[in-house]
Order: C-alpha cells, then structure tokens, then sequence
C-alpha cells in the first residue's frame, strides 16, 4: 500500500513539473532556452533537460534547427481544437454570438476565463459571411477589457488580488493601473450588469461586455461587442449593453442557469 502511494505521489509531482514547464511559455514568451526554463520553474537542469526530452518526444514541444530554443508542441493545438469542439459553451453560444454580430453590426468575441487571463474562443465579424474561424486562441488581459472586467467582476475576492499583484499592464492612457481604481471599476460592472472598456486596452475602440453564468451560477466566461469609437460612439452604449446583456443571459440559460444575476 505504502509503495503504491508513493508511486502515485511520484506522478503527481512529474505531472506537477511538466504543467509548470508549459505555464513558462505566453504570447510573450514563445521560445525559451534551457536556462530560461530552469530559471522560470527552479528545476534543476539535469531534471529540466530529461523532461524536456519527453515533452519533445510525445509532440508537446518542439525545438528549433539549432536546438537551442523550445516552443509549445503542435499536439497541444490539436488537444484545444478536440477542447473547444466537445466545450458545451462553444456549441450553445455560437448562434447566439452570430445572432448579436447581426443585430449590433459590431464584433463579437465570446471568452472563457483562463484564472489569470480572459481566452477568446469564438469571434464574429459584421462583415458578409459573418463567422471568423480562430486559428489562434487570443488571451486578453481581464483588467482593461470589457469581456475580462465582465468575467473578473464576478470572482472572489483572491482571484481579483493575485491578478493585482501580478501587475496590471498599462496598455494605453485610458488603463487602470490601481488596484483600488480597479476594484472601484469592478463594483460598477457589477451594479450596471456590464463591463465597458473605452480605449483602455487599444485606443479608439470601444467593447461592452457581459458575463455568462454556468448552471451553478458561477461566472466563467463572457461575451462582448466591439467596434471603434466612431462606429460605437459613447449614446450607443446603453442600447448596445442591453441587447449584450440579453444574449449573455441567454447563453447562460441554455447552460441550465435557472437564477439571475447576483
């Protein structure tokens, strides 16, 4: 009995250093040394370099011509594709992203939240033919956009503080960068049922987002409309919020969501 736990034990911890060797890779970090690796988890090389041969062996890294520098695997792309196919979100929400695409004539992103970041799984254009495949999953930072401020209104109160105490990334003039600004922000997302982000992340843009319930009422991803400030100008919010907040309700119905909004 004491052998099998210790084996168990023993793959947790193996388990445990291979998610943490692919939490070092980012949007902003996607080729990393050896070194860089050992320097980002704190494992040994000797132990870096054996889990790194796996990681390559099985398709969940690759490695460049010069084999110095290691990038995220093309399996892990064709786990996702499986991920958001069998996704119960993906499937109920896509008519009805489409459906506000329409009605707005603005874009539409639908996002799941990451714990850390805001992940874009479906997109919509205004534009004839409306869907636009994602060939690459967009993070977006919670704190400056409206489909993250929608979801991270709505977490408990560590979640908003380790995303605080990670930095929140200044990206234009118009972003939050307190802490306590931002919680004040938060409060509003909650009273009003809608996040707005006015040039906060990219400038002369325009979102209104809302949050979408699971069936225990838990926020966990959100939808949003999107379009620059002269195609969205500020006396379209309301109207567009409303029409943004009823489709969020929607999908969260369809996700056996049976409440309303705290």
């Amino acid at each position: 009995m004491a052998e099998k736990k210790a084996s168990r034990d023993e793959n947790l911890k193996s388990l445990s250093k291979v998610a943490a060797i692919l939490d070092c890779f980012s949007t902003t970090h996607r080729a990393m040394s050896l070194a860089d690796i050992c320097k980002h988890t704190g494992y040994p090389r000797s132990t870096t370099h054996r889990l790194l041969a796996s990681m390559r062996e099985v398709g969940f890294l690759d490695q460049d011509r010069e084999r110095e520098r290691y990038r995220l695997g093309i399996k892990l792309f064709a786990y996702g594709n499986v991920m958001l196919a069998n996704m119960d979100l993906h499937r109920e929400a896509r008519p009805y992203v489409e459906a506000l695409g329409r009605m707005t004539g603005l874009s539409v992103h639908l996002a799941v939240f990451g714990g850390e970041r805001a992940v874009v799984i479906h997109r919509a254009e205004p534009a004839p033919g409306g869907l636009t495949p994602l060939n690459l999953l967009e993070n977006a930072p919670v704190h400056c956009t409206s489909i993250g401020k929608a979801i991270l209104a709505f977490q408990p109160e560590s979640v908003v503080q380790r995303v605080i105490e990670a930095g929140l990334a200044r990206y234009t003039d118009s972003t939050i960068t307190d802490g306590e600004q931002l919680r004040l922000e938060l409060q509003k997302v909650r009273d009003r049922g809608y996040a707005l982000d006015n040039g906060e992340h990219q400038p002369g843009l325009r979102c209104v987002g809302a949050p979408i319930r699971d069936q225990f009422g838990r926020v966990f991803a959100s939808i949003s409309a999107t379009a620059s400030s002269m195609q969205f100008p500020a006396d379209r919010e309301a109207s567009v919020a409303a029409i943004v907040i009823h489709h969020a309700g929607q999908i969260s119905s369809h996700l056996g969501y049976e409440g309303r909004p705290e």
